[in-house]
């Protein structure tokens, strides 16, 4: 199969929540195939900032609330303004509880504040409703597009409290807060309701399930997680990009609607 189908060297391409662990290499990534790419966050990390630096004239980074259709109005017309009109976004942006937040969120179930579900449904269902609302709206005008909206393992299955046993045992009070999980699973079904609605429109919606990143995790986390996942490890920072690199490209034309899972086989049990 030729290489080129692969290419997505003639997209332009959005990516929320591009400061962040895997938003920063889908952005690379993105760049390293030619395309041309706005990434939109809060503000710019470091590695953002490398990137501008190392592809300008292909990369702008684009300070954005995606909890705000303003905002997300502002961020589509520089994107038209730099590069023209957008083909790809990529709803990467979301918010979760960490493993060192506040006992009050990662207490018992019947305990947990009003004001985090808020906040995460906020940005990871909200954030992601309204980016798709905006720069799928100009895709379908162009009659071309492909949006992904990562979602989670844990949008598919309930989290794995079991793993966390290691803190229970220390005597801390400690569970995998719904918000998060609920979010994620949200997202299933707005994909399969665009990737209908726009379907004859040219825009492409697919869903991207992803497990757990490596990035200097407790290792007594470390322990319990990848003795649960059957490949044994948590994923390299760099190991989702070849799956949003073709959902992008016209290698997935005939893909909507659909969730694409690499998890490391977290989901096959």
């Amino acid at each position: 199969m030729p290489d080129s189908i692969f290419s997505v060297a003639q997209e332009t391409v959005v990516i929320t929540g591009v400061s962040g662990q895997l938003g920063s290499q889908y952005a690379s990534a993105f760049l390293k195939g030619n395309a041309r790419v706005v990434g939109l966050d809060l503000t710019a990390s470091p590695c953002v900032a490398a990137l501008a630096s190392q592809f300008e004239g292909r990369f702008a980074f684009c300070s954005c609330d995606v909890t705000q259709a303003g905002s997300l109005q502002n961020a589509l017309l520089m994107t038209r303004q730099l590069f023209g009109a957008p083909t790809v976004l990529i709803n990467n942006a979301a918010i979760d509880s960490p493993p060192n937040a506040p006992i009050e969120e990662t207490g018992p179930f019947e305990e947990y504040p009003d004001a985090s579900w808020d906040r995460i449904m906020d940005v990871n269902v909200k954030g992601v409703y309204l980016a798709s609302k905006v720069f799928g709206a100009a895709m379908a005008a162009h009659r071309r597009g492909s949006i992904v909206n990562v979602s989670s393992i844990y949008g598919v299955v309930s989290p794995d409290q079991s793993i966390y046993e290691y803190r229970r045992q220390r005597g801390e009070v400690f569970y995998k807060p719904a918000a998060y999980a609920v979010s994620k699973s949200a997202l299933l079904n707005l994909t399969r309701y665009l990737a209908v609605y726009w379907a004859k429109s040219g825009v492409r919606v697919n869903t991207l399930v992803l497990a757990g990143v490596e990035n200097s995790q407790d290792p007594e986390f470390m322990k319990a997680y990848c003795a649960r996942i059957p490949i044994g490890r948590m994923a390299a920072k760099d190991e989702y990009c070849g799956a949003v690199l073709f959902l992008a490209s016209q290698a997935s034309t005939y893909m909507t609607g659909a969730q694409l899972t690499m998890d490391g086989g977290w989901t096959a049990i």
